[in-house]
C-alpha cells in the first residue's frame, strides 16, 4: 500500500477526518478535521501532524441547519484540496452497528451495505449517517476501497451472560441481545494501557467513555467483559440527549397513557432527553458547569450519580477492581465530573489527588488509593487506521 489511509467517524453531530500514512504505527496523523454541531451551529476545524491550525470557523457555504449530507459534500471538497494531488489507497469508518455478523472490520460491497443498512433502526443517531459518508466517499472516489470497523466488535469477547436479557429464547436468538458499543475506543484505550501501568493493564479495569454519548467497560486481559449499554446505544449512562437505562415500563406509559406515536417517544428518548432535557438548557457539559442555574447543577448531579452507579454495578464482573480510566471528551476534559463520580466510590478505596484531577494529569489517583485512576485521550482514528493497514496487507489477502 502506497497511498495514504483516510478514516471517516461520522457520528450524530459531528464528522471527523484524519489521514495517515500508510507506514503510519504511532496513531498520529498527517492531518485532522473536525465539523462539530451539526444540526445546530456546525464549527469547523482542522490541523496538521504538529498541531498547527489548518482552518477555523465555518466552511464556506456551511449553513446553521446543515445535514449530515451536506456537511460531507462540504468536507469532501475541502479535503480536496487539502490533498493536493496525494495519493489515498484506502477509507476506514466507524460504523457502530454490526449485528450478531459482523465483529471484525471488513471491505464493504453493496451488498454488505444493505446488510448494515437494516441494522439502521438499532442505531438511527449513527449507523445512518456511518452509511451516507460510505456512500459519499464511493460518489467522490468510486475506486477507492472502503472498510468499515464496528463499535459493537471489541465486546464479543464477553460470556453469554452478559449479553442475555431475560426475554424469552426465541427473541434473544433473533439477536436482541446485549451488543455493547464505543467499541473503538475501548479498543484503542486496551492497546495503549499498557504504556501506563505496564502489566496491570490485564487486571480488572473499568474505562469511561464519557462524551456526548456515554458508556462504561469492565476489561479483564485488556478484553471486554461486560458494558453498560446494550441492544442499542440508548441504554446505560445518562448522556447528553440520551436518557440512558430507563424502565421499559415508561415507554408503555407514554404509549397508552399519554398517547404519543412511537417516533415521538424515539425524539423524546434519543434527542430531548439525557444532559438537555433534565437541565433545560444544554447537552453540553461544559455549558451546564458554567450556569448557575438550579437545573444545570441537577443534570450534573445526576449525571454523575448515575456514571458512579453504573460503575460499582460492573465491578461484580470482574470480581474487584484495580484501575478506572476516564476517557473522551467529557472524561479527559471535566476534572468537576470526575471529582463527583470519584468521591461516590470511596467505599471502593477510590482516593483523589485533587491537584492531579484539577490538571487533567494522566494518573489523577492519590498515593493511597486502591484503584489507580487515569485520564487517557481515545483515538478512535488510529483503530481504524490500523484496521485498514491489516486489511489491505497482501499477506493478508
Amino acid at each position: 500500500m502506497t497511498g495514504d489511509i483516510l478514516t471517516l467517524n461520522a457520528g450524530s453531530s459531528s464528522v471527523k477526518v484524519a489521514v495517515f500514512h500508510p507506514d503510519c504505527r504511532d496513531g498520529t496523523a498527517r492531518m485532522t478535521a473536525k465539523i462539530a454541531g451539526i444540526g445546530r451551529a456546525p464549527v469547523f476545524s482542522a490541523h496538521d501532524r504538529a498541531g498547527q491550525t489548518l482552518a477555523s470557523g465555518q466552511l464556506e457555504k456551511l449553513a446553521p441547519s446543515s445535514s449530515h449530507e451536506d456537511v460531507m459534500a462540504l468536507l469532501l471538497e475541502w479535503l480536496e484540496g487539502q490533498l493536493d494531488g496525494q495519493t489515498l489507497s484506502v477509507v476506514g469508518h466507524r460504523v457502530v452497528h454490526g449485528g450478531t455478523r459482523f465483529s471484525q472490520p471488513i471491505r464493504i460491497t453493496e451488498a454488505i451495505l444493505q446488510d448494515l443498512n437494516a441494522l439502521a433502526p438499532l442505531a438511527p443517531l449513527h449507523q445512518p449517517h456511518n452509511l451516507a459518508a460510505i456512500r459519499a466517499v464511493a460518489k467522490w472516489r468510486p475506486e477507492l476501497t472502503q472498510i468499515a470497523c464496528f463499535d459493537t466488535g471489541f465486546h464479543r469477547t464477553q460470556d453469554r451472560m452478559a449479553t442475555l436479557f431475560a426475554l424469552p429464547r426465541a427473541l434473544s436468538e433473533e439477536g436482541i441481545i446485549r451488543y455493547g458499543f464505543h467499541g473503538l475506543s475501548y479498543d484503542y484505550i486496551a492497546s495503549v494501557l499498557p504504556d501506563q501501568i505496564g502489566t496491570a493493564a490485564d487486571g480488572r479495569v473499568i474505562v469511561a467513555h464519557l462524551g456526548n454519548g456515554a458508556s462504561m467497560c469492565a476489561m479483564q486481559n485488556r478484553k471486554s467483559v461486560a458494558t453498560s449499554m446494550g441492544f442499542t446505544a440508548l441504554d446505560g449512562l445518562m448522556m447528553g440527549r440520551r436518557c440512558g437505562a430507563l424502565d421499559p415500563g415508561v415507554v408503555l406509559y407514554l404509549l397508552q397513557s399519554k398517547g404519543m406515536e412511537p417516533a415521538e417517544i424515539e425524539a423524546l428518548l434519543y434527542k430531548q432527553s439525557g444532559l438537555l432535557g433534565v437541565s433545560g438548557i444544554s447537552n453540553n457539559m461544559k455549558v451546564l458547569e458554567d450556569s448557575d442555574a438550579p437545573g444545570a447543577h441537577e443534570a450534573i448531579d445526576l449525571y454523575t450519580y448515575r456514571a458512579a452507579s453504573t460503575l460499582a454495578g460492573l465491578v461484580p464482573a470482574l470480581g474487584g477492581l484495580e484501575t478506572i480510566v476516564f476517557t473522551a471528551g467529557i472524561g479527559e476534559n471535566s476534572a468537576r465530573v470526575r471529582r463527583a463520580i470519584c468521591d461516590r466510590l470511596q467505599w471502593l478505596g477510590v482516593e483523589l489527588d485533587s491537584r492531579a484531577n484539577d490538571a487533567n494529569a494522566i494518573k489523577i489517583s492519590s498515593a493511597a488509593s486502591a484503584v489507580d485512576v487515569l485520564v487517557l485521550p481515545t483515538n478512535e482514528e488510529a483503530v481504524i487506521a490500523a484496521a485498514c493497514r491489516t486489511l489491505m496487507d497482501p499477506s493478508n489477502a
